[in-house]
């Protein structure tokens, strides 16, 4: 494990993504952009290690989120196994640098010093200054441009102590943790991981990277994925925050089951109704989780209630469950959640049985006329799991998508796949 530290904007994240070889944290030229603790997998020379990329450290910093960041880099520094202190080497050093290194000293790990922002030879001669941090020989690099990294990374993998023996384990279930800003992402992994993991602030937007924290829920381990806030591009004002949501979109791509965050004490909003879509598009697994109930009178419950089959109508096979994050009230009806979503995502219907069941749905309710002709259904296959993918092969015309959610509900009615939407793929079939 190896922590990344250093005062804001120095080009820690730069030097990260030059190291794992792909633009995964985000960088911008504004300092404080990274704020959590972010891991990535990385090696060099045949040696695996873990890169943990941190918020810029502060001496003095100003407000709750930038005492968050420090504690969060404070938190890397006392867990990892070695450090890689980055600096700027076309600035002198500041309080903020003399304070990371009283830091470093009492950890009693072995530290690199990075000198970054070195990009030709005429500045490597300013390195030397470098030696009076006493932690060692100054490596110049410069992150942007790829120079001195490999050497840098020769002297790190020298520092790391052995490799302990590690069992391969099988893959765990992915679970991302999306919603609009401030609806309580961050607060749900934390008490799912049972420590102070990520950064919460009353701040929309604080959590930038999505955030992967493997946790055990109901003796079950999941991987959970803390995304930022998905939010309608006007809103998006930095850099930054477009990249975050971005990498929140990705990030929910590649997880098996999604849960929706939505402010109770907001009600269902259309953003919100934009997020479920996207889930369903991207075939993941869904749980909603309205959010913050503790702080909703018995009028506010029913007005919300109300609501639900109305706005999220569409996924009305998402379980619901109603808890806060904050106060840990009800969040233990998740781990039963979960499991079901999972197990229902592998469900796999005998295509004997169901083209049995197609044909006498069809036969009771045959498909609409469209242009003059009435489609037939000839054959259906589920062709894939995870999510349920079903192909239906038709003739004499194309089958409308009013007609594909009569054969989903009809589908749902029948087999379980609670928790997972079902995708159709319609194929032509000529007539003989």
């Amino acid at each position: 494990m190896v922590a990344v530290v250093g005062r804001p904007n120095v080009g820690k994240s730069t030097l990260v993504n030059r190291i794992i070889g792909s633009r995964s944290a985000v960088v911008e030229e504004l300092s404080g952009v990274t704020r959590d603790r972010r891991q990535f997998d990385a090696d060099w020379a045949g040696r695996d290690f873990i890169l943990v990329d941190t918020g810029g450290w502060e001496v003095k910093p100003e407000g709750d989120l930038n005492l968050s960041i420090r504690q969060q880099a404070e938190g890397a520094v006392s867990g990892a196994d070695a450090v890689l202190l980055v600096v700027d080497g076309t600035t002198e050093l500041t309080d903020d640098d003399t304070g990371v290194m009283g830091i470093l000293r009492s950890a009693e790990i072995p530290v690199v010093v990075a000198v970054n922002k070195v990009d030709d030879a005429s500045t490597e001669r300013e390195v030397d200054r470098f030696w009076k941090l006493g932690l060692g020989e100054p490596m110049p690099v410069s992150a942007y441009h790829g120079r001195g990294v490999g050497d840098l990374l020769d002297r790190l993998v020298e520092e790391l102590p052995e490799a302990p023996e590690i069992e391969e384990r099988p893959d765990v279930t992915r679970v991302a943790i999306v919603g609009r800003p401030n609806s309580g992402k961050s607060t749900l992994l934390n008490r799912l991981v049972g420590e102070q993991r990520v950064i919460v602030s009353d701040t929309p937007g604080t959590t930038r990277d999505p955030i992967d924290v493997d946790a055990q829920i109901d003796g079950v381990t999941y991987r959970l994925i803390d995304t930022a806030g998905i939010r309608r591009k006007p809103q998006i004002s930095e850099d930054a925050d477009f990249y975050a949501v971005l990498r929140a979109r990705e990030a929910l791509k590649r997880s098996d089951v999604a849960i929706l965050m939505v402010d109770a004490t907001e009600g269902v909003t259309h953003q919100d109704q934009r997020i479920a879509s996207e889930i369903v598009e991207a075939g993941v697994g869904l749980i909603v989780v309205l959010n913050k109930w503790d702080a909703l009178d018995e009028e506010q419950r029913e007005i919300t209630e109300r609501s639900l089959p109305d706005r999220l109508s569409f996924v009305g096979w998402a379980p619901v469950l109603r808890m806060s994050a904050l106060t840990g009230a009800r969040v233990g009806r998740l781990g039963d959640a979960l499991e079901a979503v999972v197990e229902t995502r592998a469900n796999r219907v005998p295509t004997g049985v169901l083209n049995r069941n197609i044909r006498e749905w069809s036969a009771a309710h045959p498909p609409p006329v469209r242009r003059g002709r009435r489609p037939k259904l000839h054959y259906t296959v589920q062709a894939g799991v995870a999510p349920p993918t079903f192909v239906v092969f038709v003739s004499g015309g194309e089958l409308g998508n009013d007609y594909i959610r009569f054969l989903e509900n009809r589908l749902r009615s029948v087999y379980d796949f609670t928790g997972n939407p079902i995708h159709f793929v319609t194929r032509n079939r000529s007539e003989r």
